[in-house]
């Protein structure tokens, strides 16, 4: 039996119970949201995770960080140090998006160093050594070996993969008639786009479902159904496409689901402000409350160098409105491969996002942490507002850096800090009023 099904029919697992008491919930509750499939478990059964997570239903809002080689920088040491500085920053999964050197054995290496939950995109590598190994054109590659890099990667101990198994004949028909600004951006449904239109076929991840199902159930593989035709642009947001391949990807949620497969929901992408809530009350309804996983939404356009900053606006209201997971953006996004500090500051972006989703979620311990600081501050306890900070070292370099440690008050305000004046004028009112008494 699967951790779904085994959820369903009332076990309590071990990891169900670690994930519940990390959250502050009653297990019992959690394993009735995983069994209905409103949360999932994501757990490799080859693998023994040191810090599992779950994600969704009345859960904290979790961070995915995406590390990965390229063909222009296919060295694995930097990507193990991307790794290391997710997991400090506070990532509660990891994606290996790798394209670049020898795709395998750099999985393998970040699998034995990830102690989170481990996903990746197997198109990637079935693209990459079709054309590096095969020597034929990405249209050409075979779907028995789309089906074999799934298994492989299963067996490797993959948590959780993105599969674009939405995006159909029909799909394209509709990309036809409604032409985009941006087309197609996800760089995974670009690749099956392309094979589908050369080959004239229908979408293998599609048509072979159950055969993808097989492996997943086998492995315990969460699916991540992906998100092929999510938009690149705010002119394409909630376009008939986008809405279509949501529709399909309800309707392998439950083909899944009878399987004791669990499923993520894939979605947008770049969306005006004003289009989030909606968009994330049509996934839940569409895909019958399987757990929403966004990139973003990315609020605007213009903001190369910031999207980390685009992108925690838009999960802020994401995840208030019912995403549950939400994939960093760094301030690389667009531009190159992200350093170390832009996967530091995508992976702080999103946690600022998620908590400041899950105090409107009433996740238990949330705004227990703001009243903390609050009273910190009030106190003026820097070492407490250190401690308490989403990133604990910048607070504490810009303290040091301001002299603040040389005063009671930092360099801003100095002796004009109002919570100095506010104390100073209450001990006054204090003492006049014990003076009348």
């Amino acid at each position: 039996m699967t951790i779904k099904n085994k959820a369903k029919s009332g076990i309590i697992l071990p990891i169900i119970e670690q994930c519940a008491r990390q959250e502050g919930m009653d297990s019992k509750d959690l394993a009735r949201n995983i069994g209905a499939g409103s949360a999932v478990v994501p757990h490799n059964r080859h693998v023994e995770l040191k810090q599992p997570t779950a994600i969704g239903k009345g859960l904290s809002t979790k961070i995915n960080a995406n590390i990965g080689t390229s063909k222009d920088h296919p060295e694995l040491e930097p990507e193990l140090e991307k790794l290391k500085v997710s997991l400090a920053s506070g990532a509660h999964a990891v994606m290996d998006l790798s394209t670049g050197g020898p795709i395998n054995e750099i999985r393998q290496a970040i699998r034995q160093a990830c102690r989170v939950p481990l996903g990746t995109v197997p198109i990637y590598q079935t693209a990459v050594e079709t054309v590096e190994m095969r020597k034929r054109p990405v249209c050409e590659m075979n779907e028995d070996d789309m089906l074999r890099t799934i298994e492989e990667q299963a067996v490797q101990g993959v948590d959780f993969m993105t599969i674009h198994c939405g995006l159909t004949l029909a799909a394209i028909e509709r990309l036809k008639r409604n032409k985009r600004t941006m087309g197609v951006v996800s760089r995974g449904g670009s690749l099956i786009l392309e094979w589908m239109v050369y080959n004239q076929r229908e979408n293998p991840f599609y048509e072979r479902f159950d055969d993808i199902l097989a492996i997943a159930k086998e492995h315990e593989v969460t699916l991540s159904l992906g998100d092929g035709l999510r938009p690149g642009c705010l002119a394409d947001a909630s376009d008939g496409a986008q809405i279509h391949e949501l529709i399909v990807l309800g309707e392998l949620t439950l083909r899944a689901w009878d399987q004791g497969v669990q499923v993520i929901i894939e979605g947008p992408g770049h969306m005006p402000i004003d289009q989030i809530a909606a968009n994330m009350l049509i996934q839940k309804q569409l895909c019958h409350g399987a757990p929403f996983y966004v990139l973003g939404p990315l609020v605007t356009d213009i903001a190369p160098g910031y999207d980390h900053i685009t992108s925690a606006i838009g999960g802020a209201i994401a995840a208030a409105s019912g995403a549950d997971f939400l994939c960093y953006v760094t301030p690389a996004e667009h531009l190159k491969l992200p350093s170390l500090e832009d996967v530091k500051d995508g992976v702080i972006a999103s946690k600022i996002a998620a908590h400041a989703a899950d105090l409107v979620k009433g996740v238990p311990g949330a705004a227990k942490k703001d009243l903390e600081m609050a009273i910190a501050r009030h106190n003026l306890d820097w070492q407490r507002q250190i401690e308490l900070s989403i990133d604990p070292v910048k607070a504490r370099l810009y303290w040091e850096e301001g002299g603040a440690y040389k005063g009671p008050t930092c360099t801003m305000c100095g002796e004009y800090c109002a919570i100095k004046t506010f104390k100073r004028t209450m001990a006054r009112c204090d003492k006049k009023a014990s003076k009348k008494g």
